[in-house]
C-alpha cells in the first residue's frame, strides 16, 4: 500500500495510536431548557446522562480528550462532520475583543487583540512544534477518531488552505479509503493575500469523503451565474433558456437555479451578495477564522437531513453550530479556547427560538487523569497510597505557589509570607464548609483573639462553590480573619507551562448586586464588578473608566436548585446593541424561599458567579 510517512507515525514498527482516554463530561450550564424538562431531569438526577442525550452540545476542552470521550455515546452516529483545522499560524488561538463604552455614552468602542493563553500556546506547539511531522501526526490521529464517530451514511468535509492540503489528502485516503473520496471542492473567495513573488491567493480546498457508498447526498441548486442567457419567457412570465443539444429540447428556468459543481465561486447571502470582510455577518461576529454561514449552509444541506447529528470539533465562532441550528439539525461543537465558547454561546442565543443546548467540559475528570499520570497511579483501596498521593499533590501546588509545606494539620497545607495556604481537591470545589473548617484550624494555631493580627489564609482551588465569595468572606470578616480565594489555573496541567514559569494564581473577581422586592416580583441590578488587575493586560486597564465596561454578558437562574446552572434570562453586548441591560426582574408564581444564581462573563471570556437567597 502506498502511504505517506513522517517522523512519529511509527514506533517499534507499530503505528502510534491517538489518545483514547474516555472521560465523563460535566454539564455546567443548560440554556433554553423548559422548567418541565428541568423537573424531569432533577427527578432522574442519577440518570442525567440519558436526560441529555438529545441536547445540542457546546463543549469547552481539548479535542484530544473530547473526541475519545464522545465515542461511548456517539460512535457511528454522526451524520456529518465539518472541520476547519488550524493552519500554520499562531493567530488561530488569538482573538479580538472590544472595550465597550459605558452604557449611555457615544459608541467609541476600542478593539484589542488578546494573545493566546499558555494552554492555547501549548496546543499550537503540539500541532506545529516539530514542523510538518508533528502536524501530520496530529491530523492523522484526529482523522482516525472522527472516522469512528461517523455514521455509515455519513460524510466528512475537511477545509484546508495551501499549507497542508496535499499532505492531508493522502492521509484522508489512508483513513477513509481512496474509494470513499468524493470531491475536491475549490472555494474561491473575494478577498485574498497578494504576495509580491507569486499569484494572488484566493482559494481554499475542501475535501469531501464518505464513510461508505451509502452516503447522504442531496442535490444543491445555486443562483444562475449568467442570467442574461435566460432570454425567453413562458406563458406564466417565467424566464428560461432552451437547450437543443443531443437532439432534444429542454427548458431551464432561471428561478430553478443551477446544479452546484465543485468550484464554489459565489458564496452569497440571502440577497445573493458575496460575503467578505466587510459583510454584516463578518462585522457582527468578527472572529479571526470565521467562515460564511452560506458556505456551511451548502455543506449541511447537501450531506445531512433534518434531525441528523452534525459535528465540528474546531468551533471557532460557532458558524457550524449556528447554521445547523437554523436548519434543524442536531449539533455538537467544541473548542479549546474559552473565548470561542463564549462567542458561540452568544451567537446561538441570537437565533430566534433557539432549541435547548448544554455547555459542557471535562472538568474534574481531566484533572483526575492528570493526577494519575503525573503523581502516580494508586490502588483506590489502599488508604496509605491515597494519602501519599494527596501529599504529593499538595507539595506540587505549593511549590508552584512558592509556598512551603505545613504538616500536622487537616485543612492548612502550607504557608507563604506569613499567610496560611489551603489547597482544594481536584475532585470538588472549595466550599463554605472548607473555609470555616480552615478558619477554626487557624484559630487553634494562632489563637482566636490574635487571628486578626496574622496575615490570614489563601485558598487555592480549581473551582469554588457559588456562594463562597459572599458567605465565606462574610464569615471570615465577622471572625476577623483575612482570606483570599485564588483559582489554580488550568495551565498547571501542562508541563511546558510549568517549565516556562507561566503559572499565575489569580484572585476571584467580585460582583456587586442590589436586590429589590415588590410582593412576588424580584428586581436585580448589578452595581459593581471588580476584576483582579493582575489578570488584565496593562494596556486594557487604563481604558476602563466604568466597572460595567468589564462585563460582556450576564445571565440568571431564578430558581437555582444546587444542580446545573439553568440559564433563564440573559443580557449581552453585540455590535448592533453594544449597551448592556444592568437590571433584570422576575415574578414568582409561588411564595417561598428561592436561591438566585447570577453568572457574569467578562470581555476576556472569564466567568464569575454569585448566589443570593430571597423570600417572596
Amino acid at each position: 500500500m502506498t502511504e505517506l510517512n513522517w517522523d512519529g507515525k511509527y514506533k517499534d514498527n507499530k503505528r502510534n495510536s491517538p489518545v483514547r482516554i474516555a472521560l465523563p463530561f460535566q454539564t455546567i450550564e443548560t440554556i433554553n431548557e423548559s422548567n418541565a424538562d428541568r423537573q424531569k431531569r432533577l427527578a432522574s438526577i442519577f440518570n442525567q446522562k440519558q436526560e441529555y442525550n438529545n441536547h445540542n452540545r457546546l463543549i469547552w476542552g481539548d479535542k484530544k480528550y473530547v473526541l475519545p470521550s464522545l465515542l461511548a455515546e456517539f460512535a457511528g452516529k454522526i451524520n456529518l462532520i465539518y472541520i476547519d483545522p488550524p493552519f500554520d499560524t499562531g493567530a488561530n488561538f488569538s482573538f479580538s475583543t472590544t472595550i465597550p463604552s459605558p452604557n449611555g455614552e457615544k459608541n467609541n468602542n476600542e478593539t484589542f487583540t488578546k494573545q493566546p493563553s499558555v494552554i492555547e500556546q501549548k496546543a499550537y506547539r503540539d500541532t506545529w512544534g516539530k514542523g510538518l511531522d508533528s502536524y501530520l501526526q496530529w491530523f492523522y490521529e484526529t482523522a482516525l477518531i472522527l472516522r469512528e464517530l461517523l455514521a455509515e451514511n455519513g460524510s466528512i468535509y475537511v477545509h484546508l488552505d495551501w499549507h497542508t492540503s496535499h499532505y492531508a489528502k493522502i492521509i484522508l485516503d489512508e483513513v477513509f479509503g481512496y474509494d470513499n473520496f468524493r470531491n475536491e471542492i475549490i472555494w474561491h473567495y473575494s478577498d485574498g493575500t497578494a504576495p509580491k513573488n507569486a499569484f494572488k491567493r484566493k482559494t481554499d480546498t475542501i475535501f469531501l469523503y464518505a464513510k461508505t457508498k451509502n452516503t447522504i447526498f442531496n442535490e444543491v441548486k445555486i443562483p444562475v451565474l449568467n442570467p442574461k442567457r435566460y432570454d425567453k419567457t413562458d406563458e406564466d412570465g417565467k424566464k428560461y433558456f432552451e437547450d437543443g443539444h443531443h437532439g432534444s429540447s429542454k427548458r431551464y428556468y432561471l428561478e430553478d437555479g443551477m446544479i452546484c459543481d465543485n468550484v464554489w465561486t459565489y458564496i452569497t447571502d440571502s440577497k445573493f451578495r458575496q460575503l467578505n470582510s466587510m459583510s454584516d455577518e463578518r462585522r457582527q461576529v468578527n472572529y479571526p477564522t470565521q467562515k460564511p454561514e452560506a458556505l456551511l449552509e451548502r455543506i449541511i444541506k447537501a450531506s445531512s437531513n433534518e434531525g441528523d447529528w452534525v459535528l465540528d470539533c474546531f468551533c471557532g465562532s460557532g458558524t457550524t453550530a449556528s447554521v445547523a441550528e437554523k436548519l434543524k439539525r442536531k449539533w455538537i461543537t467544541c473548542d479549546l479556547g474559552r473565548f470561542a465558547i463564549h462567542t458561540a454561546r452568544k451567537r446561538l442565543l441570537g437565533i430566534e427560538n433557539v432549541r435547548p443546548f448544554i455547555v459542557q467540559n471535562l472538568g474534574k475528570y481531566e484533572r483526575q487523569q492528570w493526577m494519575q499520570a503525573e503523581l502516580g497511579g494508586i490502588d483506590s483501596a489502599d488508604m496509605e497510597q491515597k494519602l501519599e498521593q494527596e501529599k504529593n499533590y499538595h507539595k506540587f501546588i505549593l511549590d508552584l505557589y512558592q509556598a512551603r509545606m505545613l504538616t500536622g494539620y487537616t485543612y492548612l497545607h502550607g504557608t507563604k509570607a506569613g499567610r496560611m495556604v489551603h489547597i482544594g481537591s481536584v475532585d470538588a470545589p472549595i466550599t463554605v464548609e472548607d473555609i470555616k473548617a480552615s478558619i477554626k484550624e487557624f484559630w487553634q494555631l494562632v489563637g482566636k483573639e490574635k487571628a486578626l493580627e496574622q496575615n490570614g489564609i489563601d485558598f487555592l482551588g480549581w473551582d469554588f462553590a457559588f456562594e463562597v465569595n459572599e458567605t465565606a468572606k462574610q464569615f471570615a470578616l465577622e471572625n476577623k480573619v483575612n482570606i483570599s480565594c485564588k483559582k489554580i489555573p488550568r495551565e498547571v496541567l501542562e508541563k511546558k507551562a510549568i517549565e516556562q514559569g507561566d503559572i499565575r494564581f489569580y484572585e476571584l473577581a467580585s460582583l456587586g448586586i442590589d436586590i429589590k422586592q415588590k410582593k412576588t416580583e424580584v428586581i436585580i441590578k448589578l452595581n459593581n464588578f471588580i476584576i483582579p488587575a493582575d489578570d488584565v493586560p496593562q494596556e486594557i486597564q487604563g481604558k476602563i473608566t466604568d466597572w460595567s465596561q468589564w462585563i460582556d454578558y450576564w445571565s440568571i437562574d431564578w430558581n437555582y436548585k444546587n444542580d446545573t446552572f439553568h440559564n433563564e434570562w440573559q443580557s449581552y453586548r453585540t455590535k448592533k446593541v453594544p449597551n448592556l441591560d444592568l437590571h433584570a426582574s422576575h415574578t414568582y408564581e409561588v411564595a417561598g424561599e428561592y436561591k438566585i444564581l447570577v453568572k457574569v462573563i467578562d470581555i476576556l471570556g472569564n466567568d464569575t458567579t454569585k448566589i443570593v437567597t430571597v423570600k417572596v
